[in-house]
């Protein structure tokens, strides 16, 4: 449908609703999605090298180190081509987004401003199913059958940094760095915000936005 090459970067706090509105663009758009969390979760469930490296940061809560997600991220990026693509957990700060500006070019940030409140409760209700990386919301996004994947039909899993806990360290980290990315973007007037409570009010508003930008090139 859309034929321009489109690049967007897609920042908020974790259990902001970035998968679930990133699976929206993808197949409203046909964007690919690479997501840095889903790419390391692949490779734990893998136990690669790499996956052990980044279970050790998860578990704690903690953010796998810069080195690990920008040789990661930039692999992808490249053997993706020429396409269009929303990057999700990419850059995180100032750092990778030079690194990653160097290698392509984005056209637009993408903000979700959800209030940390909203997402400690909401992560209490999030499942998934771990091969596949697919995200089940209880109240919002249910599977067809309680506990189970709609397309195989496997048990789903609470992730454990889905931990109430867990999830208040990672939105104080996420704040304290995702600021000067933000920023960042800001000085080159690429970030959009959307603010909201839950996905389903804020998707719309994400849709037209995108649908204005693709269409103008």
């Amino acid at each position: 449908m859309y034929t321009k090459i489109f690049r967007a970067v897609i920042i908020g706090a974790p259990g902001s609703g970035k998968g679930t509105i990133s699976e929206l663009i993808v197949k409203t758009f046909g964007f690919l999605h690479i997501s840095s969390g889903d790419i390391l979760r692949q490779n734990i469930i893998k136990n690669t090298d790499l996956g052990k490296k980044a279970q050790s940061y998860i578990a704690a809560g903690q953010l796998v180190p810069d080195e690990i997600v920008t040789k990661t991220m930039i692999a992808r990026i490249t053997e993706v081509g020429n396409k269009s693509y929303i990057l999700d957990g990419f850059p995180r700060n100032g750092a990778q987004a030079d690194i990653l500006s160097a290698r392509c070019q984005i056209n637009a940030v993408i903000d979700l401003n959800i209030p940390h409140d909203v997402i400690i409760e909401r992560v209490k209700h999030r499942w998934i199913h771990a091969p596949s990386g697919r995200v089940y919301n209880i109240g919002f996004n249910d599977p067809k059958v309680s506990g189970k994947d709609d397309v195989t039909g496997e048990p789903l899993t609470q992730r454990e940094d889905d931990k109430p806990e867990v999830v208040a360290k990672r939105l104080q980290l996420y704040d304290e760095l995702m600021g000067p990315v933000l920023a960042w973007y800001g000085e080159r007037g690429l970030v959009t915000t959307f603010k909201g409570r839950e996905t389903k009010e804020i998707w719309p508003r994400v849709e037209r936005f995108l649908k204005d930008k693709v269409n103008k090139g």
